[in-house]
């Protein structure tokens, strides 16, 4: 049965974590948000909590745990609390560890994942979205053709996070028709990285778009090797992730949202004692609730090695709706405020409006 009550473990990581959320990164996302930047003392410090090291087992210079998806939605929720561009920056590495950790060879394992477990940060990422109406995970436009002992990668992406800064990318293509990864070194020949992408919401959090031209990478280099990996799988740990941050900034939305109705007076009393209004937040938490759990569930049977697809796949459809709704709730609350930069939910709603677009932007 799915317990709802933390180990003496994950209680102690969410509690560092949820310090860290509720000091700092709620502190710095405004500046964040308006800068585009996000400093790297707040990264330095996210990654100090160990949030891709702490899944890495001890062989390969990991703090040893159980890469477990359950824990990792925990930390993702509390993350997105704080803030959502500043969470998607300090989660970006996993993008290639998960998947390297999940579906890679031994020699794989043994070559990428020690560099996440320094004590600096290690600045990779993963493309998959491509910029198409019609864009398809599944039915990728980006085609990978072997090629003696190399892999010719050709296409676009889009929405990749860290891109200019990135050592290593995780690049998604069709082989065969079938989506696989494929490791590929920032300096390799035809790989082009675009400029900066200015979006609506995460504004912090810097993302590219890039052109593949002909960019050779060995066959070594494929997730997997010649067998390949298992994409849904891995793209289910995705939407668990999204699905996580989505809780964590409506519950954000909604507490903010709610004290302020406690507090503002309108005709001699707080408005939360209007009916409109206490139904309105009513709905908002039972919807953020909802959504964590089905968060939970899908999380729990990624641990437990199950099929998970079904579970995966409501949760974060579920949650694009959630956080879109709830965020703009909580605009409506605040009435005019709600609209101005004095308050965070107008930040709130820019950042939920994207969820429908993020898929495999986050990984736990």
């Amino acid at each position: 049965m799915i317990s709802f009550s933390m180990t003496a473990e994950q209680k102690m990581i969410v509690d560092a974590v949820s310090r860290f959320a509720t000091r700092e990164m709620r502190e710095a996302a405004r500046e964040c948000d308006e800068t585009g930047e996000i400093p790297q003392k707040l990264i330095d410090t996210a990654w100090e909590l160990g949030l891709v090291a702490s899944h890495i087992p001890e062989e390969y210079e990991g703090f040893g745990e159980e890469h477990s998806a359950l824990t990792s939605v925990l930390v993702a929720e509390t993350l997105a609390y704080g803030d959502l561009s500043i969470a998607m920056h300090a989660m970006t590495p996993g993008l290639l560890a998960f998947p390297v950790l999940e579906g890679g060879t031994d020699e794989q394992k043994a070559e990428y994942l020690p560099l996440f477990c320094d004590v600096a940060f290690e600045p990779a990422t993963a493309a998959l979205i491509e910029p198409r109406y019609d864009f398809d995970p599944n039915e990728l436009a980006t085609v990978a053709t072997l090629d003696g002992d190399e892999y010719v990668l050709n296409g676009q992406k889009c929405y990749v996070p860290l891109a200019a800064d990135a050592n290593r990318l995780l690049v998604w293509a069709a082989e065969d028709g079938v989506t696989q990864g494929f490791i590929v070194p920032k300096d390799t020949p035809g790989l082009e990285v675009g400029e900066r992408e200015q979006n609506m919401g995460i504004k912090a959090l810097a993302t590219y778009e890039l052109a593949l031209e002909d960019c050779r990478v060995p066959k070594a280099n494929k997730l997997g090797g010649e067998a390949g990996c298992d994409f849904n799988r891995i793209f289910n740990y995705s939407r668990v992730a999204l699905t996580a941050l989505a809780v964590g900034m409506a519950k954000a939305a909604y507490e903010y949202a709610r004290e302020y109705a406690k507090e503002r007076e309108a005709f001699g009393e707080p408005i939360a004692s209007r009916q409109a209004i206490a139904f309105m937040l009513a709905e908002m938490a039972i919807e953020v609730d909802a959504t964590r759990l089905m968060a939970w569930e899908a999380a729990w049977k990624l641990d437990r090695g199950e099929e998970a697809t079904k579970e995966c796949y409501l949760a974060k459809s579920y949650a694009d709706d959630m956080v879109l709704t709830v965020t703009d709730r909580a605009v409506q609350v605040l009435g005019g405020h709600g609209y101005i930069r004095e308050h965070p939910v107008e930040l709130w709603l820019r950042n939920g409006r994207g969820f429908a677009t993020f898929d495999g932007m986050a990984m736990v």
